[in-house]
């Protein structure tokens, strides 16, 4: 398959998972020649406003936050290549503990069946060999992140286009290593002893189905560069503090979770289109 015939779909629920979690396989793959589209739910009304003052406090106006985060948004895109950016445009749901959830305009009320057509809508649109959300059970259940992959995955099941689909998966042991060298640098960030056994049972579990890690040292200074674009969100960011070598041996590659796959490619793999090239 030639490379200007594939396309990789990432489905993310606010400005700036793009960059955090596929920001290196969006800058790797559209370098490569593949079609790259981002799809965005919400429009991040309840990240902070300038001078991180939060929703609720004096002086945060969801829709200036909104269009800010927005616009931090496609600067990101644009240093990573992507091709596409398709906006849903819904209302943010805020933090899992925040009251905000309960808005029957919040992302996470919208009727499944709603979303799940609309990016059905896109598939179709851009027919994707390859699709990536989150893990709906994973450790962060985000509302909105909870939404936009079960809203993903639907669409997926059920226009049956992609060949594979992929969720997010995150290295606990990657965390570690960043953990302890900001500690070491002084700055204030969990401790070992913080986490429940049962919280560190469930992260070596969700390693242990990781199937896909994708190389990124190549473009992962564009991965920081596009995570700092979202600058009203990252204000001296702990990301840009971490010794070079920590940073590669850290976020030097992505892991994913290959949950269905046509093609038959062995796993582990190290690249989402194995099978499809």
């Amino acid at each position: 398959m030639a490379a200007d015939s594939r396309t990789l779909m990432v489905v993310h629920a606010h400005p700036d998972d793009e960059a955090s979690s596929t920001g290196g396989v969006l800058a790797s793959y559209s370098d490569q020649g593949v079609r790259t589209v981002v799809v965005t739910c919400t429009n991040g009304e309840f990240g902070d406003a300038p001078g991180q003052i939060k929703p609720g406090e004096n002086g945060h106006d969801e829709q200036a936050v909104a269009a800010l985060r927005l616009a931090e948004l496609r600067r990101s895109v644009q240093i990573l290549g992507v091709r596409e950016l398709e906006l849903l445009g819904y209302h943010d749901s805020g933090m899992p503990e925040w009251d905000y959830k309960s808005r029957p305009d919040a992302f996470c009320n919208v009727p499944l069946e709603e979303v799940a057509d609309r990016i059905g809508g896109l598939i179709k649109t851009y027919q994707p060999q390859v699709i990536i959300s989150y893990d709906d059970q994973g450790l962060y259940q985000h509302p909105d992140h909870v939404h936009a992959a079960r809203a993903a995955a639907a669409a997926a099941a059920q226009t049956g286009i992609a060949a594979k689909y992929y969720q997010i998966a995150m290295r606990g042991s990657s965390w570690r290593k960043v953990w302890q060298a900001l500690r070491d640098l002084g700055a204030e960030v969990p401790d070992p002893r913080e986490f429940t056994p049962e919280q560190v049972r469930q992260a070596a579990a969700a390693e242990a189905r990781i199937t896909t890690t994708v190389d990124i040292r190549p473009v992962l200074a564009r991965k920081r560069e596009a995570l700092l674009a979202h600058s009203s969100q990252i204000q001296d960011s702990w990301f840009s503090k971490l010794p070079p070598e920590v940073a590669d041996s850290a976020f030097g590659a992505e892991s994913f979770v290959r949950v269905t796959d046509t093609t038959g490619a062995g796993v582990p793999e190290t690249d989402l289109f194995a099978g499809l090239r």
